[in-house]
This record gives structure tokens, sequence and C-alpha cells, in this order.
């Protein structure tokens, strides 16, 4: 199976070629940067390059030629939006093994790469033998985290990288749908304990009544419906990690209940005049602002500061723009192998309509949406007319908000949304509400610096 470096940094459209070639027998490892191409090819071979013309951190032609100096037998074929003869000629005389401009057919980029690597399209794998390999790759997705590009996921995965080895108490904050449990079970899975338990707990789903059973355990006979002994959920965990969610919806009487237990590392089944010695980290989390519950006298001050040792801020899907089709490829990915389909990745029509939801749901809402499109989906891309109606319910709010529309005065639009951004071009591209590439697009079709 041959394998293809594809280096492009529009996330949407590298993520659908990548599909793409994979469906037609290829083994593809993706870099969203020229540092990231360079690290992915010391650590593996590759038999062809497909390359960008334009990264976010080089040109594509010194590229090309920096690999072709180090590798020359590898082929190198390059990409661009912009039909310009003479680029196409100073890549081919650079070294390159051939030229193709966006947007080109699947068929076009297939014959470009069969011609390089000069195989034969015989040489396909089936879509069977395609799925079985990458079912075995990700056996483990149920609980897999996913690693984002967004500044506001590189600080996740630092602060989870940071805390993980010690053994602080973790107070994940955060809204519903964003992953925080996922965020809990990777630090429990780079720490220490990783050998041991990881109990997860909803406090909202526990009735206050019960809150100590459930918590500390009980024996039987010791209140009515006890018919049988019961581990709590505190020496289930012994030695590993306790996860509590929503941790602000316990009352403060189990509250006080959970700081004792919390302080002397002890606990007492309902019912019994033996305590039992417990070893357990607690990762807790909530939706709500416990610094405000505690102000109100709703969340009591010390458990507060015992359960905050370090805190981690789990970001909302729009917060991290930039992750969004990482993500929806990940849940395309896992939503293929559960219903046993194929489909290739998602329309650009669609790329656009998700790229303006507001995703109140989060990660959570992303996953059941992408499940159901792919469940419904016929052919071999997600299209629009499989998306909740919701979707065509939200008028988009934050194109029409602010000065920055691109549906009329353009250039001006872009020079205004350039000088508010101090001439940034990611954060003018995110004003726009458009890709980076396409910014760079415009930039050149302007002749704006």
């Amino acid at each position: 199976m041959p394998k293809i470096l594809l280096i492009e940094d529009d996330i949407s459209f590298c993520k659908l070629l990548e599909k793409f070639l994979v469906k037609k027998a290829y083994e593809v490892t993706i870099a969203f940067s020229a540092a990231e191409a360079r690290l992915a090819i010391k650590k593996e071979s590759f038999d062809l390059i497909l390359t960008d013309l334009r990264l976010p951190d080089s040109d594509g032609i010194g590229l090309m030629t920096e690999f072709k100096t180090a590798y020359p037998e590898i082929p190198v074929i390059l990409m661009t939006g912009y039909s310009d003869v003479n680029t196409a000629v100073k890549a081919i005389k650079n070294g390159a093994a051939d030229y193709i401009s966006k947007p080109f057919n699947p068929d076009e980029v297939l014959l470009v790469i069969t011609n390089a690597l000069k195989v034969s399209e015989t040489e396909e794998v089936t879509v069977k033998e395609k799925k079985s390999v990458k079912k075995t790759a990700n056996s483990n997705t149920e609980n897999e985290f996913v690693k984002g590009i967004s500044i506001a996921s590189k600080k996740l995965l630092d602060h989870i990288h940071l805390v993980s080895p010690t053994d602080m108490s973790v107070l994940i904050i955060g809204e519903s749908g964003t992953g925080k449990e996922i965020i809990a079970k990777s630090i429990h899975q780079q720490s220490l304990r990783k050998n041991n338990n990881f109990i997860a707990v909803d406090c909202g789903a526990i009735p206050k009544e019960l809150a100590a059973s459930e918590f500390f355990g009980h024996l039987k006979g010791s209140f009515t419906g006890a018919i049988s002994d019961k581990m709590g959920y505190f020496e289930a965990a012994n030695g590993g990690t306790l996860f509590l969610d929503e941790i602000g919806n316990l009352s403060y009487e189990n509250q006080i209940q959970l700081l004792r237990a919390l302080q002397e590392r002890k606990i007492k089944p309902v019912g019994s005049n033996k305590e039992i010695n417990v070893d357990i980290r607690i990762i807790t989390a909530t939706n709500e602002d416990l610094r405000e519950a505690v102000k109100n006298g709703d969340f009591r001050e010390d458990l507060y500061h015992r359960i905050n040792e370090f805190s981690i801020q789990s970001p909302s899907l729009k917060d991290r723009d930039e992750d969004l089709m990482v993500f929806a490829d990940y849940f395309l990915e896992k939503a293929n192998q559960q219903l046993n389909k194929d489909i290739i990745g998602f329309s650009p029509e669609v790329v656009t309509i998700f790229q303006n939801y507001n995703w109140p749901g989060n990660l959570r809402e992303l996953q059941n949406c992408v499940k159901r499109a792919t469940l419904l989906t016929q052919g071999d891309f997600i299209k629009s007319d499989v998306l909740p109606v919701e979707f065509f319910q939200v008028q988009k709010q934050q194109t029409n908000s602010g000065n920055f529309s691109l549906s009329e005065n353009e250039k001006e639009a872009i020079i205004h949304a350039l000088s508010k951004a101090q001439n940034n071009k990611s954060e003018a591209a995110k004003l726009l509400k458009i890709t980076r590439k396409t910014l760079y697009n415009k930039l050149k079709q302007y002749n704006i610096d």
C-alpha cells in the first residue's frame, strides 16, 4: 500500500482528500504545516509527498526543494489554488514530479498520483480490506482523547500533561457536552494510577437521601431496601481515580459528607462501625460557576478549595473553531465503524453549514449530528439534505453581525478585518468567517499586501 505524506493547512479540504485517498488504497499521513511535515518524514518513510504551495510557515516550493535534497527518491506533487503557469514551470524545474491546480476532480488527482508513483490502479485494496485496517488501528476510539490544533486545545493538552503525573485534585470547568469526562479519563490514563480503577459518578443523578450509600456503601439491613451489602464508589476507586461529574448538584449535607471523606481519606459504610482507609485521586467537573455558588452559600468554600488544587477549562466548540472539522472527521470515522458504513467525508456545503452553526450542544451535539447524518447518507459524502432542520432555522447571526460580511464591498471588508486584527491573518480570517486559505486567495486576488 503506497504511503503518502499530505501537507495542507486547510483542515476540511485536507481531511476530505485524506478520506478519498484512503478509499483508493493509499496510506495517508497528514501534516497541517511544514514543521509537522518535517517531523513526520523523520519518523517514517513515504512513497510520495503531496504538498500545498502555500503553507502558514513555509513556501511549498522551498519545502519541496528541502525534501528533494534530503530524500531525492520521493516524488513530490505540488497543489495550488492559483493557476499560474510560471509557478508550475518553476515547480517542475525545482524537481516536482507534477503540479495540480485546485479545485481538481478526483480522477485528476488519482491520475497525477498514479503517474508519479508509476503504479497500476489494479493494486487498489477493496473497501472491506481498508475498513478492517482502520478498525484495527482505531480499536480503542471509544475513550480516545482527540488532540485539536487550536490554541485552546493546545493549552488544554499542556495542562493535562502537566497535572496528570501528580496526585493533585483537579476541577474541570466547562459547558455541557464539551467532553469533561474524556478529559478526566485522559488524566487518569496518564497518571501513576492508570492500572487501577477509574470510577465516574454523575452527582446530579444521585438522590440526596442515597448519596451516603452510593459514595461509601452500606451493610445489609442498614435501611429499608438494603437487601445486601454494597460497595460504594470510594471503595471501588481505591488506588485509582474517582471522577465526580456535576459536583455542584450535591446537596449541602452531601457536601459535608464528601469533605470529611476527602480530608480523612477514610470512609464508613452506612450501618457499619468500621472505617475503611481509601487512597484515591479526586477529579471533579462542573458547568456552573462554583465561586459564585460559594458566595451565595450554595457550595461549601472549604470543599471548593479541597477539589480545586488545579483547575482545567474545557473549551466550548465555538472557542476552538479550527478543531471543528478535526472532531467532525473523528466522529465520522467512529460512526462508520458503529454503523458499518463507509462515508468518505463532508460536502463543501456541509462544511460551510457546520462552520456557521453555533453548536450550543458542543461536541455531544456534533457527534450526534454526524452519526445521524452517516446513517442517512447513501452516497460517499454527507450532504445538507441529511442534516437536522435546526441547521436551516438558524440565521447566520455571526455573519450578519459586525461589519465583516464578504457579500459586498469584499476588498474593503478584508482591509477592515486585517486592520481590526492588527494584520494577524488568522484572526482576520475568523472575523470574516472564512478559512485562512480563502483569505490568502482573496489577498492575492485584490493585491493586498
